[in-house]
């Protein structure tokens, strides 16, 4: 009898979660066995991350579970540090591994799966590292939530008008769906909470989208772009674009236009780049340091190595321009997975491969409770009919039927109650109170 071949996943994102998904469901008994990596033990469905933020759903119901979805699967929570393929190996770090000082444990494999994403694209911009809060994770989400509050908390207790004017300035750079969608949601959230601020008012708040370009949403199209600007200015947001953030040193947001904004809340959502670990591999990469793959999503050039997502560049074979990538989205990425675990059976039976072809359906983005754009298989649509188009898509589109359900029972209550205005910043320093009781030190918040 021969061994199982063992089949690797890197990453537990989209890609990474819907492979190993397909793969459980559709693998013969004895014929792999399916090893997923990852340094979170939950799968984050992105898109819930502005409503989070804002309240409207809970942090647990964006995440999912990988140990209850991926139950015939080994789960190893580490960080992949480096490839050999050559070799098949891979060296993982876990919080075992860190705790016994023996360095990275290797893990053999037969069939890599490469999909370990994208990380935050920073520039070296003075005080971006000290300041800046990022907004890809669901812990900065909620950490965003609370920080916006305790804002309004100072601005309503001090008697400084300057520490007043920076807590009540908020600067969002970046004019994607992140940048755009959470700024919308949390201008909305904040605005809903001063009426019981006795001393805040929504007026009193400056909120600053800064975007390099001279568009937001591109992924909506120009005209739907142009809505989201006039929306977003009717709300007294103040869009700049084609400007840059050119430092947030000293709690001083300076732009590329001149512009100096006192302010304790900058948002770093300008763009990902590619995970660290594809670098550390022995596997071809792009320009931009993204994996070059096929159609059939292996690896380019490569033997028992496959990608998808944000890791690879795909060539799209709807578009009308030759050598064209598919888009770096939740769109593409699960389409990809299951065309990509159905080729590794393919490989492991000796099958033939297909090939990755997906017409790009259109983009879905919220603005706040009851806005939106879209531009969905060549129609436009705007304010409650966009919204409600993004929260039915989006609510079809997160995993298992347990999610769904929890998400739509806290939208409907949400729709029946007062939204929520609690910070639960302490979280962040859950042994801060002990600490100070035992004589040490309180942690200093920045």
């Amino acid at each position: 009898m021969t061994e199982p071949a063992r089949i690797l996943v890197v990453g537990g994102g989209y890609v990474g979660m819907y492979t190993a998904l397909h793969l459980q469901r559709k693998l013969r008994s004895g014929e792999a066995e399916v090893i997923v990596v990852t340094p979170d033990p939950y799968m984050t469905y992105q898109p819930f991350l502005p409503e989070a933020a804002a309240g409207s759903i809970s942090p647990r119901h964006v995440v999912v579970p990988l140990r209850r979805v991926l139950d015939k699967c080994k789960i190893v929570i580490g960080e992949a540090k480096s490839i050999d393929h050559a070799k098949r190996t891979a060296t993982v770090t876990t919080l075992a591994t860190e705790e016994e000082g023996t360095g990275g444990t290797e893990i053999t494999y037969d069939e890599l799966v490469l999909a370990p994403g994208s990380v935050s694209r920073t520039l070296p911009i003075p005080g971006l590292a000290d300041y800046a809060i990022g907004f890809k994770t669901v812990e900065e989400a909620i950490g965003l939530r609370n920080h916006v509050i305790e804002q309004m908390d100072i601005a309503s207790a001090t008697r400084d008008p300057a520490v007043r004017d920076a807590a009540l300035t908020f600067v969002f750079v970046g004019g994607g769906y992140a940048g755009v969608e959470a700024l919308g949601e949390l201008e909305d959230m904040a605005r809903y909470a001063a009426r019981y601020y006795h001393n805040v008012k929504p007026q009193d708040m400056k909120w600053i989208l800064v975007e390099a370009t001279g568009r937001i949403l591109p992924e909506v199209g120009e005209e739907m772009g142009k809505y989201a600007i006039r929306e977003l200015r009717s709300r007294n947001i103040d869009v700049r674009l084609e400007t840059r953030l050119d430092s947030c040193a000293d709690r001083v947001a300076v732009l590329s236009d001149g512009s100096r904004f006192p302010t304790r809340t900058v948002v770093w959502t300008a763009g990902v780049k590619p995970h660290p670990v594809l670098a550390a591999s022995d596997l071809p990469l792009n320009g931009r340091g993204r994996l070059t793959a096929t159609a059939t999503l292996t690896i380019e050039g490569t033997e028992h190595a496959w990608t998808a997502g944000d890791a690879a560049a795909v060539p799209d074979l709807t578009a009308d321009e030759k050598g064209k990538e598919c888009a770096p989205n939740a769109q593409h990425a699960v389409r990809q997975a299951k065309v990509l675990a159905e080729n590794v059976l393919a490989s492991l039976r000796g099958e033939p491969l297909k090939n990755y072809e997906h017409k790009y359906a259109g983009s879905v983005a919220s603005l706040g409770l009851h806005k939106g754009v879209a531009h969905v298989y060549g129609r436009k649509l705007k304010g409650y009919p966009a919204w409600l188009m993004h929260r039915t898509y989006h609510l079809s589109r997160v995993p298992t039927f347990n999610r769904k359900a929890r998400v739509l029972a806290e939208w409907t209550l949400a729709g029946l109650f007062k939204r929520e205005i609690v910070s639960l910043g302490s979280l962040e320093h859950p042994r801060a109170e002990f600490e100070l009781a035992a004589g040490g030190e309180p942690p200093k918040n920045k």
